[in-house]
């Protein structure tokens, strides 16, 4: 097997000695080409030229953000099948690794690495679906989560900060939250969800789209509001038409509970197992993919992709 390794050498939760070592345990196994990445975008660019160059696997040692660059750029080539694509190896050294946590991957890139090497000696692959985002005249994919709102607008306050040098800690995050909490306009929602088969939805302050449970991690907590997600089905959604304390707090609480029942409750929107549906502003708002802030979007459409990608897991 021939594999190029893409590795982003400010990964939040590894070193380069740490780095060499899960190096030499992959040269050892597989023909290895190793990349670093140097710039915003850089691993789609490997990724597609690895695909173009007729590698047989892409390995990626990062975050969840190097994985969704590695992800878009395996499917930009214009391969029709997940089988005709490179097969995706993913290394955790990120802060969440929500993308390989749900694969069922240790969280420590070193077991993690002895895992996908225990996969490559048997052959094991698993085909999942991805997440499609498409707005004005672009699109991208996500691997787990997307979202508009409130949490969009949180990752982007904490990722001015990581543009400051501090890290993306669970705790950061919380105390961002809370912070930005109270400060949102908690009157005037201004998403309207509509979609074929789907009555239209209106006044939704946050849109929480998922493509796998868990959405994301607090520490080494899984928060779960969409537990019927899954890679084998369609997308997910729960949506939030009020932000007072007595509907959110309810919420917080059954996510924060390890469950395999829909959270309950007044003035939620939920969506399970659906090929796509829009999400429309009546103002540019917060968005965000796989936890990374895109900007403000007015308008954004969201299709489920089965069967998109075989993972080595």
């Amino acid at each position: 097997m021939r594999a190029m390794l893409l590795v982003n050498p400010k990964a939040t939760t590894t070193n380069p000695r740490t780095r060499d070592v899960l190096i030499r345990a992959l040269g050892a196994a597989i023909e290895l080409t190793v990349e670093e990445t140097g710039y915003r975008g850089h691993a789609a660019a490997l990724a597609a030229k690895a695909s173009a160059g007729g590698f047989d696997a892409v390995a990626v040692l990062g975050g969840d953000g190097t994985v969704n660059e590695a992800v878009n750029g395996l499917l930009s080539t214009g391969a029709a099948t997940a089988e005709e694509r490179p097969a995706l190896i993913v290394i955790p050294g990120g802060s969440a690794n929500v993308f390989a946590r749900a694969l069922g991957l240790p969280n420590d890139p070193v077991e993690a690495t002895g895992a996908v090497l225990e996969a490559l000696r048997e052959g094991r692959r698993r085909s999942v679906g991805l997440g499609q985002a498409l707005w004005e005249d672009e699109s991208r994919y996500f691997t787990f989560t997307s979202g508009m709102g409130y949490d969009a607008e949180v990752i982007r306050a904490v990722e001015g900060m990581r543009g400051t040098g501090r890290k993306a800690t669970p705790a950061r995050y919380v105390n961002t939250a809370l912070r930005h909490y109270i400060a949102t306009d908690k009157r005037t929602p201004a998403i309207t969800l509509s979609g074929p088969g789907l009555p239209t939805t209106e006044g939704i302050f946050l849109a929480i789209i998922t493509n796998t449970s868990p959405w994301t991690y607090m520490g080494a907590r899984p928060i779960i509001p969409t537990p019927w997600a899954s890679f084998e089905t369609g997308l997910d959604m729960l949506g939030l038409q009020r932000l007072g304390l007595p509907t959110l707090l309810p919420v917080i609480r059954q996510i924060l509970t390890e469950r395999d029942t829909l959270p309950t409750g007044r003035h939620l929107v939920q969506l399970h197992d659906e090929a796509e549906f829009t999400l429309t502003a009546e103002r540019p708002v917060a968005f965000q993919l796989d936890g990374d802030y895109l900007g403000e979007r007015e308008s954004i459409t969201f299709r489920a992709t089965p069967n998109a990608l075989q993972v080595l897991v």
